[in-house]
């Protein structure tokens, strides 16, 4: 959430009200700087009163949460930043499918803890401990290697300029798109943060065993509404998860297809064989797809946090409908995908902008 409270759209359109109002008084104060100063009037004065006025509201507005992040915001200082990101992350998905689904939930882990700040990128020091750790990461998270890579590739290029928690976003989206799903324009301008939080990352990420109810509760502590963690969800369309993360729900839940169960068993036994994988969408595991909420509508969601979104509760008629309109599904999810990487994101002179994204400068 920013720190004024307004919602993403308010924000914006707040933004870009007082951004029309400058450039209006902008191109009368241009005009009229270039008469002598003997033909100012005290209306052109006024004039140019009200334009240092307008841009020290917009100096204060950019201290929201929204309001410097821009898809534009490297056009001039880093312009090929999206190619390098975009190619890097086509070599990875080409040399393994999973890596798509990886960095989707690794911008998801990130900002879930203190906002998009890359704060999961940093690796333990001698004064804080990180986020890698945490139960949810633990031996779980991954894709770091090539975060790094990319960043390489961009400082290369645009030494100093581009913030790890922006090639993140950026490889998250790409990811997506790479897999078949869809795409959207990633707002940029985020900075880095220089600490990291493993506490927030234990009880902040929503758990695989999570109820509707708790769901609902942690996605809107972080400005995000039902229907967006129900179209978030749809992430799920991808990647695998461990045996220990659904093991419960195919030995002991009722609201599950038998015949998947079982297939599931003959993977993960009821002892043992904890690290042991199974893809979250049964039908296209490596594409991008609606499948998932059939899967829902089956009562063949992987994970119980998965299936309680067609469990009798609210969310019931999203998934239906998600699960017979992949253009519904994909929609919602890019918008989703926007307000979820405008949590409370470090801009302006906040941060840092990391020239090794698993340390601070």
């Amino acid at each position: 959430m920013s720190p004024l409270s307004l919602s993403p759209a308010l924000s914006h359109a707040r933004f870009f009200y007082l951004l029309y109002i400058l450039s209006a008084h902008q191109a009368t104060f241009s005009s009229q700087a270039k008469l002598p100063p003997a033909l100012l009037s005290s209306q052109t004065m006024a004039s140019t009163a009200q334009f240092f006025v307008t841009l020290s509201v917009l100096a204060l507005l950019a201290c929201s949460s929204y309001a410097q992040l821009s898809p534009n915001f490297y056009a001039t200082s880093c312009p090929n930043v999206q190619v390098i990101v975009r190619n890097a992350m086509r070599q990875a998905v080409n040399r393994e499918l999973r890596i798509g689904a990886s960095i989707l939930r690794l911008f998801f882990h990130d900002c879930f803890v203190n906002g998009c700040d890359a704060s999961i990128l940093l690796d333990d020091t001698a004064t804080f401990t990180g986020e890698k750790n945490a139960l949810p990461n633990q031996n779980s998270a991954r894709g770091f290697g090539l975060i790094d890579t990319i960043k390489t590739n961009v400082e290369a290029a645009c030494n100093a300029t581009v913030s790890c928690a922006d090639i993140l976003a950026l490889a998250a989206r790409d990811g997506v798109v790479l897999l078949g799903g869809p795409s959207w324009a990633v707002p940029l301008g985020r900075r880095d943060a220089r600490t990291a939080s493993q506490s927030a990352a234990n009880s902040q990420i929503p758990s695989p065993f999570a109820s509707l109810s708790t769901l609902i509760s942690m996605f809107a502590s972080k400005g995000l509404n039902a229907r967006d963690m129900t179209a978030l969800s749809g992430g799920h369309t991808i990647g695998q998860a461990r045996c220990s993360t659904f093991r419960n729900r195919i030995y002991n839940e009722t609201n599950i297809d038998a015949n998947f169960a079982a297939r599931l068993r003959n993977g993960c036994p009821a002892t043992g064989g904890d690290t042991n994988l199974a893809p979250l969408d049964i039908q296209t595991p490596n594409r991008f797809g609606n499948n998932y909420y059939q899967n829902l509508v089956a009562r063949r969601g992987l994970l119980h946090s998965d299936q309680e979104l067609f469990n009798g509760g609210s969310q019931d008629a999203l998934v239906q409908s998600y699960s017979s309109n992949d253009g519904a599904f994909s929609s919602d999810f890019a918008a989703a995908m926007v307000r979820m990487s405008n949590i409370s994101p470090l801009t302006g002179t906040n941060g840092e902008i990391r020239r090794d994204c698993k340390r601070v400068n």
